[in-house]
This record gives structure tokens, C-alpha cells and sequence, in this order.
């Protein structure tokens, strides 16, 4: 890339930079000079600048079946778990999913050359590209491992940080084994459902086997894959044209064949007021969506719908990214909004023939939310399952490893 080519690039990055400290993303110096420090274009080659620095998802990889299964993360994304890790130099730091291995590039700049990074990644022709990747943009010394990252890498351990870029529902216990005593986790962690935080244990010092939240941040990433730790997810059609589809995770119970037909069952409707209804804005809505993971039996899922069956009215508008819905048999209830003068009311539309009583049931935990824990933070506590003494908390959900606890303070 020539010079006029490398300023493009910078102002590209500027821009982004900027974006990020505007929406606090970035609220450190380390952080802001590590984007700036490491070209993300160069670990996307073929992508234009606008793109390679734009706040989105970069696809890397996709599957026989064309679904992506690795990609270069949204850039406020990792600025903000770059926050969370709190890297100082001379840190050794494991990162789990290589990716691109432009997420490798920044951790190696936090750690400094006297920190060491490793990153691992199940698949051979993403290790090759990550690193040919980071030698040609100044990282050469970053060690990239081809292996199932639910192993952690004990070679190198102990660490003082680990990360995962993937996400985990079932949290292997290999990556707190390898971390040094006082070390930190970051891990984006699928609580129940589609609900998903990045969020960053420590070990609690009042119990070696416990490890407590410090922080969290609502998140989305492509699942852990590999066989030890794999979180599969199946996408259900809910019409026959697949115009509106329903995430279905192995924690939760679903008859595929009587969803398919949810939507053609009877429509009732509710809002989550008689006289005030919740309003959510998109800060609070994360926390309501994470009440009702903990809340309803079979949790909630990303339903998504494309435009003809907003159009047509099968469905009721929702944002882009889609809605969260719960369901139950043959039917299925899904959150809405109208536009009130004190801001988005949320309201429950169900379908089938319990769709009425679960839209019922949802608007009566999102005002459960909203009366008392509204003002609320949840604290999350991670357990191996093998650890001795009891979990003592609101709500605790097990994976065949671990215990976690989620606690509204």
C-alpha cells in the first residue's frame, strides 16, 4: 500500500477510534493506543478500508454450509473486552479463537515485549493465515497453536489473563486451571438461551474453587467448536419460506415440528402496563433480556424475521437484529414495542395454543423486573461442579461442568 494508501487507512482507523471513545468503548490510553498502533485492514486482505474499519463483523470463515464460523469481531466489541482484561505489560495472556489474529496483534501490543501471547485456534488454514497475519504487520513472536482451544494451551501456562474470542455455554475448567493465582478471565459466557455477556471472573479469595464477576458487557459471538466444549445452535423455521426463524440452544426443550407451525396458531397480544407500561431503552433492554433467561423455564431465543412477513403482518415489526421470544410446545410468544411519550413500552405477542398464557407470563416478569430489580446489577458465579459446598444463590443454572450462579444485587 503506498503512502496515500497507508493515510486512508489512518484516517479510516481515526474515524473508528473516535466512534469508539464517543460510545464508550474505549476508556483508556493502553486501549486507544493499541487501535491505533495495529492496522486491522492487514488482517483482512481483499476487504476495503470503509469496511475493514467500519464497527461490524468481518466474516473470515463459513462453513460447507455457507454459515459463518469465524470472523473478525465488532471493534467495540473487543475494545471493550481489551477494558475488561485490564492487560499491564510483562503479562502472559492465552487468547482462545485466533481468528484473524488481529485480536492476537492488540493483546501483544498491551503486554509489551516483555509480555508473551499465545493464541489457539481448531482449524489449520485459520492458524496459517492469523499468522502469516501477524508477522507481516510487526507481531512475529506471538505464538500461534493449532489444538482445541477447550484445552487451554498448558505449555505456556500459567497465564495472568485468558480470553476467549469464542463463545461458551459449558465453560471449560482447563482455562482456570491454567491461570495464575491472580489471574483473569474474559470469557463471552451464553448464560441461557440467547442471552450472552462477555464477562470477567477472578478468583474469589474467600473460596479457591469460586470465581466471582468484576464486569460484564452484553455480547454476541460464533460459539466454541471443536468437540470438547462445542455449543451447537439450530436455526427454526417458524413459516414455510423460513421468513421468520427462531434460535433453538441444546439448554433448552423444543418440538421442531410443532414450532414450524406456531405462527399459524391463534394471536393474542398484551402490554406489560394496565396504566404505566415498561419502557426500555437500549441499555435497559439487555438486563430485562437476562431477567427473563433467568426467569422463565424455557428461557429466550433470538427470533428474527425478514421484511415480507413484517410487510404482511405474520409478525409485528421488531429491530433489525430481531426480537427475543420464549416457547413452549406448539407455541411461541415474542416481545414488542410502541412508541409512548415516556419512550419504548414493551409489549408480548404469543401464538398457538399457549401462546396467550406466555405472553401473559412474560409481561408479568418484565414488570417483576421493572418494580424490583430494574435498578438492580447481576453478579455472576462460576462453580466447578466437582468443587465442594453449596451454591447459594438466586438463581443457579449447571452445564456438565459448572455451576453458575446469577445473582440480582
Amino acid at each position: 500500500m503506498g503512502k496515500d494508501g497507508n493515510f486512508a487507512a489512518q484516517r479510516h482507523r481515526q474515524l473508528l477510534i473516535d466512534q469508539l471513545r464517543a460510545d464508550g468503548s474505549v476508556r483508556s490510553e493502553a486501549v486507544e493506543d493499541a487501535l491505533q498502533a495495529v492496522p486491522r485492514h492487514l488482517f483482512l486482505p481483499g476487504t476495503p478500508l470503509p469496511s475493514a474499519y467500519a464497527n461490524d463483523v468481518v466474516v473470515a470463515k463459513r462453513d460447507s454450509a455457507s454459515v459463518p464460523i469465524s470472523s473478525a469481531s465488532q471493534p467495540s466489541m473487543v475494545a471493550r473486552m481489551l477494558e475488561q482484561l485490564q492487560i499491564a505489560p510483562g503479562m502472559r495472556i492465552l487468547e482462545i479463537g485466533a481468528g484473524t489474529g488481529y485480536n492476537a496483534a492488540l493483546l501483544a501490543r498491551l503486554a509489551g515485549p516483555e509480555g508473551h501471547v499465545t493464541t489457539v485456534d481448531v482449524d489449520a488454514d485459520l492458524v496459517a493465515r492469523a499468522s502469516g497475519a501477524l508477522a507481516g504487520a510487526g507481531f512475529p513472536d506471538v505464538c500461534v497453536v493449532q489444538a482445541d482451544g477447550a484445552f487451554g494451551y498448558p505449555g505456556g501456562a500459567p497465564y495472568d489473563r485468558v480470553v476467549a474470542t469464542v463463545g461458551a455455554w459449558d465453560l471449560p475448567l482447563a482455562w482456570l486451571d491454567q491461570l495464575a493465582p491472580d489471574g483473569r478471565l474474559v470469557v463471552p459466557l451464553r448464560l441461557r438461551g440467547s442471552v450472552t455477556r462477555s464477562i470477567a471472573f477472578e478468583r474469589d479469595k474467600s473460596a479457591d474453587d469460586r470465581w466471582r464477576s468484576v464486569a460484564s458487557e452484553m455480547c454476541s459471538f460464533m460459539p466454541l467448536r471443536g468437540g470438547v466444549a462445542d455449543d451447537p445452535v439450530s436455526s427454526i423455521a417458524l413459516t414455510p419460506d423460513g421468513a421468520v426463524m427462531l434460535a433453538v440452544h441444546q439448554d433448552q426443550d423444543a418440538d421442531v415440528a410443532a414450532l414450524a407451525g406456531a405462527l399459524s396458531g391463534r394471536r393474542a397480544q398484551t402490554w406489560t402496563g394496565v396504566w404505566t407500561g415498561v419502557t426500555l431503552g437500549p441499555e435497559t433492554s439487555e438486563w430485562v433480556f437476562l431477567w427473563l433467561a433467568c426467569t422463565l423455564p424455557n428461557a429466550v431465543s433470538r427470533m428474527s424475521a425478514r421484511q415480507q412477513a413484517i410487510d404482511s403482518g405474520l409478525v409485528a415489526p421488531m429491530p433489525a437484529g430481531g426480537t427475543m421470544a420464549t416457547f413452549d410446545g406448539a407455541s411461541v410468544a415474542y416481545i414488542i414495542f410502541r412508541q409512548g411519550d415516556g419512550g419504548r413500552e414493551a409489549g408480548v405477542i404469543g401464538h398457538g395454543p399457549r401462546g396467550a398464557h406466555l405472553a401473559r407470563q412474560v409481561a408479568a416478569q418484565v414488570r417483576a423486573w421493572h418494580l424490583g430489580y430494574r435498578s438492580a446489577t447481576a453478579r455472576f458465579t462460576l462453580q466447578p461442579v466437582v468443587a465442594m459446598g453449596p451454591m447459594t444463590s438466586q438463581f443457579a443454572f449447571r452445564t456438565p461442568h459448572s455451576w453458575l450462579a446469577i445473582d440480582w444485587g
